[in-house]
């Protein structure tokens, strides 16, 4: 066989490869958000209250955490294809589960599973995309894996308002079958299959690390309802999640096998890139937690206009990931992440400034921009987390790297919303201070009956109004406020180590 047609088979297999691989992704990424519009319509068809429906999301949120750290060990134990093959067959059937169930108790089962099945997904398919490609296309490969990852739920939103309003929300789970299915097949026939190792599984680290992450993803989903800490549950749940997280660094730093191995945070720039995901998932991802409900509870969108609205910021973000991805060797990444950060800020700030009566045109511009400042960051900064890593921690790296962002986004969007909430409460005070019996323009109001209402109907409706506005205006600070933060996370990638030129790399493996 010729050396072109070897290289020709193996460009055709890389981009079988990829193209399965993101399946994968691109299913599961959407799945984290397609549920969430969903929702009121499977309230109604099960006949559940608010905090019963939620446990659809939570269930599935707090399974998908726990599980994302076993990738490494697993994958360390029966093969990554193996694992992969595993995690996308449970994952495709219990989406049909799920479309076919007919009570709460299933549904919330099967997302159980799903979770479960559905953790490895992603760090599975990053660290396959950086075994496949060589490491001068590293920051390619990242970008076609980003687009899975950051336009999905981006996307999620749009897709499940379109399946539910007209077809069933059913729908939003059997969508899932033909694309696993493609998967499946694609990940059977061209991914290769790496070395098992005998690795002894550490119960005592993992159930540590298992109640710590449980335990805090069931804090911040189950926060805002139970008024935060003057819950004993939030409280104990609390006090889980720290004591057990400490316990596990311990026995992690001591044990001789423990279920992390200590090695993995020896490099700087794995560490520093975990660190700043997290702060990425806290700042950014609470956006599309905000928007929504700002566009349908105060400027009265349907679902469906809503979906259309947000849709432009994942188009912003594939066109910077297919850019960055091109840039990503001739720039430094550091540059390139500044550049992204200081586009989501500007955004950010131009959010601050909206108002209840802002013009479509003005959504899908900042969301175009914050689409593009998205784009720039995360996939430079996936480049540059795992350039130093040795390989036999890829896998590894790659789940703490998803579970850090997955929990930072978790904290962030309870945070946001709890801001939100709390500075609704302030705002409507503050604002319902100016209007008083005194103040002439609501003495003519009320005396001329000019809204053609009675006097409690007139105070009923400005009262209702007063609360909108008073709303509003604590989106709008939240928005400023994340936009500050966005800025002040940029000096953080001074810490990073550059990456090795890609001819020290090559020379290095001859």
């Amino acid at each position: 066989m010729s050396p072109q047609q070897t290289r020709g088979e193996k460009g055709l297999n890389r981009g079988l490869i990829t193209v399965s691989i993101m399946l994968a992704t691109i299913m599961q990424a959407v799945d984290t958000t397609i549920a969430n519009v969903a929702l009121p319509n499977m309230q109604g068809s099960m006949s559940a209250t608010s905090e019963q429906i939620a446990w659809v999301l939570t269930s599935y949120i707090v399974a998908a955490a726990i599980m994302t750290p076993m990738t490494g060990f697993l994958s360390a134990r029966i093969g990554r294809k193996r694992l992969f093959i595993i995690s996308v067959t449970g994952f495709t059937l219990t989406s049909l589960l799920c479309g076919v169930a007919v009570s709460l108790d299933q549904i919330v089962l099967f997302r159980l599973l799903q979770g479960i099945f559905g953790a490895g997904l992603v760090p599975l398919s990053q660290s396959v995309l950086l075994d496949t490609y060589p490491k001068e296309k590293h920051g390619s490969a990242m970008a076609i894996w980003g687009v899975g990852v950051m336009v999905g739920p981006i996307l999620g939103p749009t897709l499940g308002g379109y399946l539910t309003e007209y077809y069933n929300w059913r729908w939003v789970f059997f969508i899932n079958l033909p694309v696993g299915i493609l998967a499946l097949a694609g990940i059977l026939m061209f991914v290769p299959e790496t070395e098992k190792t005998n690795r002894r599984f550490d119960l005592f680290g993992f159930a540590l690390l298992s109640l710590a992450i449980g335990s805090l993803q069931l804090m911040l989903d189950r926060g805002q309802s139970l008024d935060w800490f003057s819950s004993t549950e939030i409280i104990l749940e609390t006090l889980v999640a720290v004591v057990c997280f400490y316990m596990f660094v311990v026995h992690m730093m001591t044990a001789k096998e423990p279920f992390l191995e200590p090695g993995l945070f020896k490099d700087r720039n794995l560490v520093i890139g975990l660190v700043f995901i997290f702060i990425v998932g806290v700042i950014l991802l609470a956006t599309l937690a905000l928007l929504p409900p700002y566009l349908q509870n105060l400027m009265g969108y349907p679902v469906i206009t809503t979906g259309e609205l947000l849709a432009p910021r994942g188009m912003g973000s594939m066109v910077a990931m297919l850019l960055v991805g091109r840039l990503v060797n001739r720039i430094d990444v550091r540059l390139l992440v500044g550049t992204g950060l200081t586009l989501t800020a500007y955004s950010l700030f131009e959010m601050a400034f909206f108002n209840l009566d802002i013009r479509p045109s003005a959504l899908v511009f900042t969301g175009i921009v914050q689409g593009l400042g998205l784009g720039f960051v995360f996939v430079p900064l996936s480049t540059i987390t795992f350039s130093t890593l040795n390989q036999r921690y890829r896998t590894e790296g790659t789940a703490m790297f998803s579970l850090m962002r997955n929990i930072g986004s978790s904290i962030g969007i309870s945070s946001m919303v709890a801001l939100a909430a709390h500075n609704t409460q302030v705002n409507h005070a503050v604002l319902g201070e100016q209007l008083t019996p005194f103040r002439e323009p609501l003495q003519r109001l009320m005396e001329s009956k000019g809204l053609g209402l009675g006097p409690d109907q007139t105070l009923a409706m400005l009262n209702q109004e007063l609360t909108r506005q008073a709303a509003a205006i604590s989106y709008l600070n939240d928005f400023r406020f994340m936009a500050w933060m966005t800025l002040a996370v940029i000096p953080l990638l001074l810490l990073f180590r550059r990456k090795p030129s890609i001819n020290v790399e090559l020379a290095g493996q001859r």
